[in-house]
């Protein structure tokens, strides 16, 4: 009996090893891209939301969403804006939506005022959740600047993006194919 106790905990420590070992074995981005369920946005107050009233996930269903994790002086965010103008504008008629979220990264960029200013430097008009707390980012998992998220129909996370997207780029080509294949879903 004794022996059949230590083959079974052997067998057990294998187990886990090759569990273990498993996670290292996936492309980087494998578990990242696995659809999950999206968090529910972490501020409902309107002095948290630019452009915008508070918004929801729940009230987006039924709407593509892509969430834009950015904050003002991370150049590869505002190099990425452009990109997203004109994805704002080729799915304007469409069930989708750009939500971003700025998380600052600096002290100087939790000031609002100074928040507002880049918005209107840069153009932005879709919605925008101010995520000082990061309470956001964590809630997401987000570890970079800029990120992207894309949500689909039913409130799933189903692909992440990382680093500065330029227009007519493989990133921006792979994002967009994915966005139809969601529309289209």
């Amino acid at each position: 009996m004794p022996v059949q106790h230590k083959q079974n905990r052997s067998n057990g420590y294998l187990a886990a090893l090759l569990l273990a070992l498993s996670a290292f074995m996936l492309p980087a981005n494998a578990a990242r891209n696995m659809p999950r369920i999206a968090p529910e946005f972490t501020h409902a107050e309107a002095e948290a939301w630019l452009n915008a009233a508070p918004l929801s996930l729940r009230s987006l269903r039924g709407r593509v969403v892509l969430v834009d994790f950015w904050t003002f002086d991370c150049w590869n965010c505002y190099r990425s804006f452009p990109w997203l103008h004109s994805l704002e504008r080729r799915h304007a008629e469409a069930p989708f939506a750009v939500i971003g979220v700025h998380t600052p990264e600096f002290e100087h960029e939790r000031q609002k005022s100074r928040l507002l200013e880049k918005i209107e430097e840069y153009r932005l008009t879709h919605p925008i959740m101010i995520d000082n707390d990061f309470s956001y980012w964590n809630a997401v998992g987000s570890r970079y600047w800029p990120s992207f998220y894309l949500i689909d129909k039913q409130g799933m996370i189903r692909a992440t993006f990382f680093g500065q997207t330029d227009v007519g780029s493989a990133q921006a080509h792979k994002i967009d194919a994915m966005i139809d294949t969601l529309l289209a879903e």
